[in-house]
């Protein structure tokens, strides 16, 4: 008992001496005290700015990852209008250097688009050859913003340079002539992806717009060309291809197909030029990509009904006035028309929802965007009106609750995976 009492009171000694020793070096410092808790509470706020400043954004997701658009019909613009410079700011157009670099834009695949006009006239290869070099030209008069991109390896060192990669796929099989060597000649010109016909069957394949489906599908040379395609590493396209002509390229491809700039026609029923749900899965099951197109009328019935109309009210007074078509009088009428029955444009809400709407039938490994741009006219959505508006569409994603994994995949991942297996198939195919 005595023991303890004695290791009690020893006890009670230390307490003391430690509690006077703790109390002097409070006294003797306040100052260090007030200042270790300010820094403690100041390294707390600033965590949470970091937290704050670290939340993804449209403008910052387009900034760190790849963003690749599959069709954007530069070249053929420029066609019409050679003076402009699109490596510098344009009035005119949805594509240009600095739009380009303010959206986040990295791979835009120039459309070397052919008129089936082009194709009756015999005139289609020597315009697709045409509108390559403008493209090269554009690259030539600015090196410091552009370079030439024919494979994922060179958008990847493009990327890493902080250029922009000029890829290019040819809108139109027309400019194949018949021909399985001009499939050569237009991979060694750069060529990444040909849409196999365009407003008209051709001679490789029906189209979705022409009701003259006249071969049922893929002609026997498309039969032939597909399998080249994969071959030499050329990315099918199956975007204006009528719905049994899609079903014939996933029997004979070797490869995953893509569609350039389609939509879902689950929005605008009857629209074959989109792509129904049927198709969706199987292009899911063959490992493909459709790239969201947004026009308007590829987005949203509404829109596609307003189109339709203003175009009749415009037919219906040019004929009770006796006005001929590609006349000042034409032109003058389809200003008043139009302006009295204006056009009902989509918005973003339509865009995500056919996000949506893929990601739920095919999956999120076989969506992208394949915009359009400066190929629909003034029909694009409110608040995606050109290249520089990536980031709202983005925006929107992350307000859908889209987790970046997802964001990254759609800007470019699915594409980029698409045009990796496709050239690995070419390298062993050889």
């Amino acid at each position: 008992m005595k023991k303890l009492n004695l290791i009690w009171s020893n006890l009670s000694a230390l307490a003391a001496v430690i509690s006077l020793t703790l109390l002097v070096a409070s006294c003797g410092s306040p100052e260090k005290s007030a200042s270790t808790d300010d820094s403690a509470k100041s390294e707390s706020m600033g965590t949470e700015m970091a937290g704050d400043a670290e939340k993804p954004t449209g403008k910052s997701l387009t900034a760190r990852y790849l963003l690749v658009d599959t069709h954007i019909d530069v070249p053929y613009r420029l066609h019409n209008k050679p003076d402009q410079d699109v490596g510098e700011s344009t009035e005119t157009g949805e594509f240009d250097y600095p739009r380009a670099v303010e959206g986040g834009l990295n791979v835009p695949f120039m459309s070397i688009y052919i008129p089936a006009r082009e194709e009756e006239a015999g005139n289609a290869r020597n315009l697709a050859n045409e509108l390559i070099d403008s493209v090269e030209a554009i690259v030539a008069a600015h090196p410091d913003k552009f370079a030439l991109a024919a494979s994922t390896a060179d958008v990847m060192e493009i990327f890493a340079n902080n250029k922009i990669s000029m890829a290019m796929g040819m809108e139109n099989g027309g400019p194949i002539e018949g021909d399985l060597a001009n499939a050569k000649h237009f991979y060694d010109r750069g060529i990444r992806y040909i849409t196999l016909t365009h407003s008209k069957s051709n001679h490789i394949s029906d189209s979705s717009y022409d009701d003259n489906k006249r071969w049922g599908g893929l002609s026997d040379f498309g039969k032939e060309l597909v399998p080249e395609m994969n071959r030499l590493g050329i990315m099918v396209d199956v975007s204006h291809v009528s719905d049994e002509a899609f079903y014939d390229v996933i029997e004979v491809t070797n490869t995953p197909v893509i569609a350039s700039h389609s939509s879902a026609r689950h929005f605008v029923p009857g629209f074959e030029r989109n792509m129904d749900d049927d198709m969706l899965r199987k292009l899911a099951e063959n490992n493909g990509v459709i790239q969201l197109n947004i026009g308007s009328t590829f987005l949203s019935e509404k829109s596609s009904k307003s189109s339709k109309a203003r175009r009749e009210a415009l037919d219906a007074y040019m004929e009770k006035m006796g006005i001929e078509a590609d006349t000042d009088a034409a032109k003058a009428a389809r200003t008043k028309i139009y302006a009295e029955n204006p056009f009902e444009y989509a918005t973003m809400e339509d865009v995500i929802a056919h996000v949506d709407h893929i990601v739920k039938v095919a999956g999120i490994n076989h969506i992208g965007i394949g915009s359009d741009f400066d190929g629909v006219g003034d029909s694009l959505p409110i608040g995606f009106k050109d290249v520089s508006d990536y980031p709202n569409f983005v925006d929107a994603l992350l307000e859908k609750g889209y987790s970046e994994s997802d964001i990254e995949k759609i800007l470019g991942g699915n594409i980029m995976r698409v045009w990796k297996e496709i050239e690995a198939y070419a390298a062993q195919a050889g």
